[in-house]
């Protein structure tokens, strides 16, 4: 009985293993699926999934590493890998996925760099109770623009204080990001036209005119010991 006991349990490790094996490598397929179809939808890759090339950390500090074909930030403060190249008119696409525990990230776009400064427009993720993940914020500038808030908001976007802060609470904005998984991005700029979507919801649409051009750019909050993840960036440029 010991001998057919011990027998069954390696039986049952070796289907286990079987299925893992199987299930990484259709978590893999689809990657590279989700990869091919954006190509073949006009897309570029902004990061190639074996290094940095095109990328670079404008900080004097923080570390960006590819692991696995990701993008992995860590970081004890904020910081930003920044592309070498800036974009005017786009679709980009970033899927993120935040540590456990408290983190914040985003998606910054037309973006303006100086030696350990990042600033612009900025595609929030919140890992937060808040729930204001796809929308639109001002870093380093003028702070919320979409939802607003007193105190956290210039006084030209508190008009929409009220108004913002009720479709946040709207249940697909607020379940629209998937806490500990990964979470696809979208942000489509035409002229002042801004429009940031979050795993297929639209989130964010309005009208602002401050930058027309600039660098793209991914976020490490500055939580220490925590890594950041970032894969399948693509980008498709419009044609003026």
């Amino acid at each position: 009985m010991k001998i057919v006991l011990n027998a069954a349990a390696v039986l049952t490790f070796l289907v286990l293993s079987a299925a893992a094996v199987v299930a990484d490598d259709a978590s893999a397929a689809t990657v590279d699926e989700a990869g091919t179809k954006m190509i073949a939808d006009g897309f570029t890759p902004l990061f190639n999934g074996e290094n940095l090339d095109g990328w670079r950390n404008p900080f004097d500090y923080g570390e960006a590493k590819v692991v696995d074909g990701e993008i992995n930030l860590l970081a004890s403060k904020k910081f930003f890998l920044v592309t070498e190249k800036t974009y005017k008119d786009f679709h980009v696409v970033v899927e993120i996925k935040l540590p456990e525990g408290p983190a914040n990230s985003g998606v910054m776009f037309r973006c303006h760099v100086k030696p350990n400064k990042v600033f612009g427009y900025q595609a929030e993720c919140d890992g937060s109770d808040r729930c204001w993940s796809a929308g639109l914020f001002d870093e380093g500038r003028r702070g919320w623009i979409w939802p607003s808030r007193k105190g956290r908001s210039k006084d030209e976007f508190l008009k929409y204080e009220q108004e913002s802060q009720d479709y946040f609470k709207k249940p697909e904005i607020a379940g629209a990001l998937k806490r500990n998984d990964w979470n696809r991005y979208e942000v489509i700029c035409r002229g002042d036209h801004i429009v940031i979507k979050l795993n297929d919801v639209k989130v964010t649409d309005l009208h602002d005119a401050t930058d027309a051009e600039g660098y793209i750019a991914i976020q490490h909050h500055g939580e220490k010991g925590q890594t950041y993840k970032f894969r399948n960036l693509f980008i498709k440029e419009f044609a003026e």
